[in-house]
């Protein structure tokens, strides 16, 4: 029988063992905790556009009612609740509902307006608000189909790391609810709302167990991503296995199963992708740009009907929406993607650097509009520029015809491809780079967390194997990484985990990626169990990491030709072919411009009996330059078309080679807004001189001794 001095003795001794094995237990909050915080935590989650929208759906909802048919009714409510929505169905039809009909009655209200006031019967934008109205109501109806859509989107971005975190939880703790709920706390919404709303379900009496809600949510994601359903089934089993290792052997093939299943996916998706994308180039570049080479004839054989405003509406409003609505139905098809970390996002949230672009965008509209702003000035006002004909070239109140108006139009699409575009340059500027050293830290941290491994098996205090490693890999990012881990244990006095992930001098600040913070996570929390555990997993991690990298880089491989494809797009058929259709634009309007004017000279003429016999009168009907687009306005058109359609494509083709990942997009938009819409405008600038010349060559040589029309 031990004496009490030899009690406490024993006691001693293994009180801090046994205070390892209980201490992550108690850090995670209780489930009635956790499931109370799910209320406060999905207000923070969600976007303030979705709360206007709920507020207004419920509004509607108490003014008039409207419910949709049973099969709508139960589609609508599964959006619903999988976007988190506080909304019913009702209210969302009644929204829609009401939303049309105050179109319509504005519509009608403005006609009657103008019509009283002024005296004139304005029809075409009652009629296009009408229209617009009935286009949208079917959308606008199916807006909670759009979040739900969305949701997915940006959640199935985090299903790798989900399964990685509960499987590394569950390797040393065989309990589902606990490592469900550490997944939770470490993941990035949506999905990390999702496994709050699990618990959320249980607490307020919807199920009585886990395990049911975690089944009934599964059910959600079926249809779009059944390896993420199986992989958790196989977690669910090996809480049913007696053997440690079966168990341990199902909990990797879960992992194992949503990798394969979302290479299998890609695989697929890589291979349907071809035709759609060829018709977002034929959509959005070929076809709307060559278009518009025959607008400049079409308006004046028309009588004047098109005007330069309905060809605004066309080109920069309806066809980039086609465009990208078309494009984000294929980025909602995409599989499963790897996330992007917490800290970029937030450090992209702090930059905003909204004055620059403001100024910039400000100060080069106000020059470009300089000639609409001289004429409103002085009506009369006008220099000639010789061979390039009049500087504005104004014609009745159609618009600017003149070579200089048309140079000076180009300063418009710069000033916004310009601003956004250094907007976007500065919001990014570092944060790529730090992308970049973290990406080579990726390629190389399998091994490094492997040799990690090896120092804590061999007893070694993580403290103290992080300042080991970094030795070994000294000069690469792993070991500089290792190195400010060990710097902040030794000098600051820290803690593992606030040496990694303190708020102001954290090593995952200069290494912000969601696979080496998941890593760094489960290491801390499997070194309270053991320098074995701890090892073990480890070398477990070391293995997942280098699985993903290899699906990675295997899905970069079946998309790097669709996406070539698009960047060829962005980067030189858009602005390259809608510089030479402004050119040609200009060429066709400036020689029908001369010889509206020439026939106008023979008609005079010809009336008084000059004896030319050309019936030059009657030619001067074909050639009505004032019912033509003039040529400052076409160019405005197009080069907006061309920022808009830029805009568009770089954020599908982002989409579709890395999924959601919003710093990457951000510096995609600042580096191909600038670059293509500097070439945009260089070479309209230089094709507007060559064509103009070339119009001037072919009107001197018509008009010559020998000519096609008479000296």
């Amino acid at each position: 029988m031990p004496t009490p001095d030899e009690l406490k003795e024993i006691i001693s001794r293994y009180e801090e063992q046994i205070k390892g094995h209980i201490e992550l237990e108690e850090e995670l909050p209780s489930s009635e905790e956790f499931s109370r915080e799910y209320l406060e935590f999905k207000k923070e989650a969600t976007k303030p556009t979705m709360s206007l929208y709920e507020k207004l759906c419920n509004k509607a909802e108490k003014f008039i009612a409207i419910k949709p048919g049973i099969e709508q009714y139960r589609k609508l409510q599964e959006a619903i609740e999988t976007a988190h929505l506080d909304i019913t169905p009702t209210g969302a039809t009644s929204f829609a509902t009401l939303l049309i009909v105050f179109i319509i009655l504005f519509a009608i209200f403005l006609t009657a307006f103008v019509y009283l006031v002024f005296g004139k019967l304005m029809l075409f934008l009652p009629a296009l608000l009408i229209l617009l109205a009935l286009v949208l109501m079917k959308p606008i109806s199916n807006l909670p189909f759009y979040f739900a859509t969305r949701w997915r989107l940006a959640a199935s971005n985090q299903m790798v790391l989900c399964v990685l975190y509960v499987v590394m939880y569950m390797r040393h703790t065989s309990n589902l609810e606990h490592a469900i709920k550490f997944a939770a706390l470490h993941i990035d919404p949506p999905l990390s709302l999702d496994l709050r709303k699990i618990f959320w379900d249980v607490e307020s009496g919807k199920f009585s167990t886990i395990k049911q809600a975690l089944d009934n949510y599964l059910q959600t994601w079926r249809e779009t991503h059944l390896e993420f359903v199986n992989a958790f089934h196989l977690i669910e089993s090996s809480l049913l296995e007696p053997s440690e290792q079966r168990r341990l052997d199902l909990l990797d093939k879960a992992l194992e199963v949503i990798l394969q299943g979302t290479y299998e996916k890609m695989l697929h998706y890589a291979q349907e992708l071809k035709n759609p994308i060829t018709m977002i180039h034929m959509l959005g570049v070929i076809l709307p740009i060559l278009g518009l080479v025959i607008f400049p004839l079409v308006a004046t054989f028309m009588g004047g009907l098109v005007k330069w405003y309905h060809l605004a509406f066309l080109y920069n409003i309806i066809l980039p929406v086609l465009v990208f609505v078309f494009g984000y139905n294929l980025l909602t098809k995409r599989p499963t993607g790897y996330g992007e970390s917490r800290y970029e996002i937030e450090l992209l949230k702090k930059r905003k650097p909204y004055g620059i672009a403001v100024f910039i965008i400000f100060f080069f509209l106000i020059l470009g509009l300089f000639p609409l702003l001289i004429h409103a000035i002085a009506p009369d006002a006008d220099i000639s520029l010789g061979n390039f004909g009049k500087f504005l070239d104004y014609r009745d109140s159609s618009g600017p015809y003149g070579f200089g108006a048309l140079m000076f139009s180009l300063l418009i699409p710069l000033a916004f491809g310009l601003g956004i575009g250094i907007y976007y340059k500065i919001k990014t500027k570092g944060l790529i780079k730090i992308r970049n050293e973290t990406k080579a830290l990726e390629n190389e941290f399998s091994a490094s967390l492997f040799q990690l491994g090896n120092r804590l098996a061999d007893g070694v205090p993580a403290e103290l194997a992080f300042g080991d490693v970094a030795k070994t890999l000294a000069g690469t990012p792993t070991g500089n990484f290792f190195r400010l881990v060990s710097v902040n244990i030794r000098n600051l006095g820290m803690s593992l985990r606030e040496a990694i992930f303190n708020e102001k001098v954290g090593a995952i600040l200069s290494y912000p990626s969601a696979l080496i913070q998941s890593s760094m996570e489960v290491l801390i929390e499997s070194v309270k169990k053991g320098l074995k555990i701890a090892a073990q997993a480890l070398t477990s991690i070391s293995n997942y990491v280098s699985e993903i990298h290899r699906v990675n880089e295997r899905l970069k491989d079946l998309l790097a030709e669709i996406v070539s494809s698009m960047k060829a797009q962005i980067g030189f058929m858009a602005p390259v072919i809608a510089a030479i259709v402004v050119g040609i634009g200009s060429m066709i309007v400036n020689i029908i411009a001369n010889m509206a004017r020439t026939f106008q000279q023979y008609a005079v003429n010809e009336s008084a009996g000059a004896g030319f016999g050309g019936g030059f009168a009657g030619m001067l009907t074909l050639f009505k330059i004032e019912e033509m687009i003039p040529p400052y306005y076409f160019q405005l058109v197009v080069g907006v078309y061309v920022v808009e359609i830029i805009f568009v494509l770089t954020i599908l083709a982002n989409g579709i080679e890395n999924g959601i990942d919003k710093l990457n997009e951000k510096y995609l938009l600042g580096k191909n807004l600038l670059r293509s819409t500097l070439m945009y405008v260089l070479l309209a600038g230089i094709t507007i001189v060559i064509f103009n010349l070339l119009a001037w060559g072919i009107l001197k040589g018509a008009l010559a001794p020998g000519g096609i029309l008479p000296s």
